[in-house]
């Protein structure tokens, strides 16, 4: 409960402190990356969930995509069609629903010009950390990747059997493209580690990526799915293997 009511008082400082701010809604229109983490109690008690999607926002209030959420160590993924509302004081929100029927509500704050949106879903018990950023309207490419990338990877991993128990997990390092155009991802700490990542770029600007990370004491096979967005310098992904509740960013260096 502290929890929420600290995060309910960052935003609602952070949208005071952009109240000086002044935004051309139009400015929202086209299409978005985005990765929404935290705890919801939407299903009762505190679980771990993370979320990752694209969005796509019309000229005429209409909002449309793809949203995935891992929760209870499940991947669920459903197209999404909504209405969204941009305002002059640079506050956004928007509604979806997704083929089940069901609606989530988001607000949040833009950057002057649209690129970036800080936001959070209102619903009770909704997850509160959330980040919107601009994809490319004419598609994605490998070649759209940068040549480096510093990232961040942090959640929680759930036993999807009666057996063993959860734990978190935290890592940083670089991802860096080699002279024959091969990545690999090297984690930093008392032992460096270093592996090759297998990496695709879909023409929507998803990106799936899959390498082998020492995980308590064993080598383990994690696979990512991201968005490619701000033009290539930042990868927003989730993990989608059973049972991890976990999100990564890669920030081009």
């Amino acid at each position: 409960m502290r929890s929420s009511l600290l995060l309910a008082l960052i935003f609602g400082l952070a949208l005071s402190a952009r109240a000086a701010d002044v935004c051309n809604p139009r400015d929202l229109q086209g299409p978005y990356g985005f990765q929404l983490t935290g705890e919801t109690t939407i299903s009762g008690e505190p679980q771990p969930a993370v979320s990752l999607g694209r969005l796509v926002f019309d000229d005429s209030g209409g909002v449309s995509g793809t949203s995935s959420v891992k929760f209870a160590g499940l991947l669920l993924g459903n197209p999404v069609t909504g209405t969204y509302e941009a305002r002059a004081n640079c506050t956004v929100s928007w509604s979806l629903q997704d083929d089940s029927g069901a609606y989530q509500h988001f607000r949040g704050v833009a950057a002057p010009g649209g690129d970036r949106v800080r936001f959070r879903q209102t619903d009770p018990g909704g997850m509160h950390d959330g980040l919107l950023v601009r994809t490319a309207a004419e598609g994605c490419k490998v070649s759209d990747l940068q040549q480096k990338y510093a990232f961040t990877l942090s959640g929680t991993v759930i036993p999807m059997t009666e057996e063993g128990a959860s734990r978190t997990v935290s890592a940083e390092g670089v991802m860096e493209e080699d002279s024959n155009h091969h990545f690999h991802l090297t984690l930093e700490g008392k032992s460096p580690y270093t592996a090759d990542v297998a990496i695709s770029v879909e023409s929507d600007c998803t990106v799936e990526q899959e390498v082998v990370l020492p995980m308590e004491g064993d080598s383990t096979t994690v696979k990512l799915r991201g968005i490619l967005v701000d033009r290539g310098k930042q990868i927003l992904a989730i993990q989608t293997d059973p049972g991890a509740m976990v999100s990564a960013r890669f920030t081009a260096r």
